[in-house]
């Protein structure tokens, strides 16, 4: 069950991209919410069913997770002086959505299972149902664009120098010309960095270069066929380096406690080692997101990868330490790598 959700979820972000270029993130946020519902549904009914109706379930929620999480990520352009509280609240919220499960995991054997699965996911469809309110009558039919591609957008609309000009004799008539149009541009730009509560909208712009040479490697696959890019070093090795640690990051979250009962050769240990793994995820996750985004937007792509090797070298050598130490260092490890590899990856 974990495992077709878990290649569905990252397949379905083909379609999401696409359906976000073609028709904008609330369509996308729609569908998601339909999506959701219908997992949701099948989870509550499952047991009333005549085919095991968990996994068709579990499928469904897999698949509405990105259709919503993908599409929300431009909201870090609604307050550009924000943005970066914006993204680390989005990332955090999904880092932090699996300690729902970890309540009701509590809820339900604290009520010795009074608290069905079928109340929690009937609860649960409010989720879903805000999530379509709100797409509707709230969110943005088009992305946000950041104040750097707005000033761009407005400098190539509307030019100091029109292809007209060459039409009129008189010189100084066409300085006037240009001159109103400089202060017209001027004007605009400046009511977009006002409107957005943004700084200066050159400095930023300036940021966003900063930002492109401190990655090392922006641009090099620029002006590229499609068929060239996929054979290019970059996309094999960035590829191969994705499904290896998804692979490694899912098997680890799917079966942790059984790792652990055989590595340790206790059950007991294990569950004390997976309940400390239930709450270090979503926690982990919280606290070192002002951390990646300091190293992301200060290192280059080349630092960031390589630190994201020598980690998950690291976890590799935890994970086979038969050792409770290591287990907590390897859990603790983790739940700080998990965010890190998602953002710099994406």
């Amino acid at each position: 069950m974990f495992t077709i959700a878990a290649v569905s979820t990252n397949v379905v972000a083909l379609p999401v991209g696409t359906i976000l270029d073609h028709f904008g993130p609330k369509v996308s946020g729609i569908i998601g919410s339909l999506l959701i519902t219908i997992g949701s549904t099948l989870f509550a009914f499952a047991w009333r069913l005549p085919f095991d109706a968990y996994i068709p379930g579990y499928l469904f929620m897999a698949l509405g997770g990105p259709f919503i999480f993908i599409s929300s990520f431009q909201l870090s352009n609604t307050f550009p002086q924000y943005s970066g509280l914006i993204l680390a609240l989005l990332t955090g919220a999904f880092d932090t959505s699996s300690a729902m499960f970890l309540f009701y995991r509590l809820v339900f054997e604290a009520t010795d299972g009074a608290f069905s699965t079928q109340k929690f996911f009937l609860v649960y469809l409010i989720v879903p149902l805000y999530i379509l309110i709100v797409q509707i009558f709230a969110m943005p039919s088009q992305s946000y664009k950041t104040v750097g591609e707005l000033v761009t957008e407005v400098e190539e609309q509307a030019g100091d120098i029109h292809d007209s000009d060459d039409d009129i004799e008189d010189e100084a008539l066409v300085q006037r010309l240009r001159e109103a149009r400089r202060v017209h541009r001027e004007s605009v730009i400046s009511e977009i960095t006002e409107l957005l509560g943004s700084k200066d909208a050159e400095a930023q712009t300036k940021k966003e270069e900063k930002q492109k040479n401190i990655s090392g490697v922006w641009g090099a696959l620029h002006g590229l066929e499609a068929h060239k890019q996929i054979r290019s070093p970059w996309f094999i090795l960035i590829t191969l380096f994705t499904v290896l640690q998804m692979t490694r990051i899912n098997y680890f979250v799917a079966t942790i406690r059984t790792q652990y009962t055989e590595l340790l050769g206790s059950y007991d240990k294990a569950v004390e080692v997976n309940n400390f793994f239930d709450v270090a995820l979503p926690l982990g996750g919280v606290l070192s997101v002002p951390f990646i985004g300091l190293l992301l937007d200060n290192t280059s792509t080349v630092f960031s990868l390589s630190l994201l090797v020598i980690i998950a070298t690291t976890i590799g050598i935890l994970g086979i330490i038969p050792q409770m130490w290591a287990a907590y260092a390897n859990v603790c490890l983790f739940v700080v790598y998990r965010p890190l590899y998602y953002t710099t990856v994406s």
